[in-house]
């Protein structure tokens, strides 16, 4: 398991409250191993302190067997500068035993499970389409492809007042199709987030590939929106490298 703050840097020393009643802290590393329960079915985890919580299943030893290390699903497109997520079979439940390589560079695994992945992409990736392949103890997976993109954020980063109306701009380099964006106010006390909060948007694909935002203020001071892609799940694309 993995902490991250607003900013998606892995964070240390955090209590993480689990619904079965297990806690676990953080690491140096900001993350957390910890044994999932014997009973399958759904599990919830919440940050000490904090409102939000996150729910996923426990799955019985025979749905997770498998012989083969295989990705049965990933996202067809992802950003350079977030994290994305692999599906499959015969992972490592320890995130650092995973080897995951984005077009030959080694990535980030930030948590892990037998059947899942986050995985941050490295640094200076070229955006457009890249091999994946994963691996783990001598085990290796077929490669695949996927197409990574660049998002900018244009904004006037001034504190709002009042009334103020404030347009984001997030630019999309790396491919001409229309891709989903959404943003998520982090300060609501500040400014509004029109089409509610979170909302969801889609670039205008082309050559100049762009999506807006817009805010309106409530009260003078800092705004903080979070944008990421989003992406369905699909089978992995076949690479095309020989």
């Amino acid at each position: 398991m993995a902490v991250l703050d607003v900013d998606g840097r892995l964070t240390p020393d955090v209590r993480v409250n689990f619904s079965n009643g297990d806690r676990v802290t953080t690491d140096t590393t900001g993350r957390a191993l910890f044994v999932a329960p014997l009973n399958p079915g759904p599990i919830s985890a919440v940050i000490a302190g904090h409102p939000g919580r996150i729910i996923t299943t426990i799955l019985s030893p025979t749905e997770a067997s498998s012989d083969t290390l295989e990705v049965t699903s990933a996202p067809r497109i992802a950003s350079l500068a977030d994290r994305f997520e692999l599906s499959g079979r015969k992972f490592c439940a320890d995130a650092d035993a995973n080897n995951v390589t984005v077009g030959g560079i080694p990535a980030l695994v930030l948590a892990s499970s037998p059947m899942s992945l986050i995985v941050l992409p490295p640094d200076k990736l070229p955006p457009g389409n890249t091999d994946i392949v994963v691996s783990c103890q001598k085990r290796v997976s077929e490669p695949f492809t996927m197409r990574f993109v660049e998002l900018s954020l244009q904004a006037n980063s001034s504190p709002l007042s009042p009334g103020d109306h404030r347009t984001l701009i997030v630019h999309v380099r790396g491919t001409l199709g229309k891709i989903a964006l959404e943003a998520r106010n982090l300060a609501p006390a500040i400014a509004d987030l029109a089409g509610g909060n979170p909302t969801r948007v889609s670039s205008s694909g082309g050559e100049e590939n762009l999506a807006q935002f817009q805010l309106v203020g409530k009260q003078r001071g800092n705004f903080v929106v979070s944008i990421r892609l989003v992406a369905p799940q699909a089978p992995p694309q076949p690479s095309a490298s020989p």
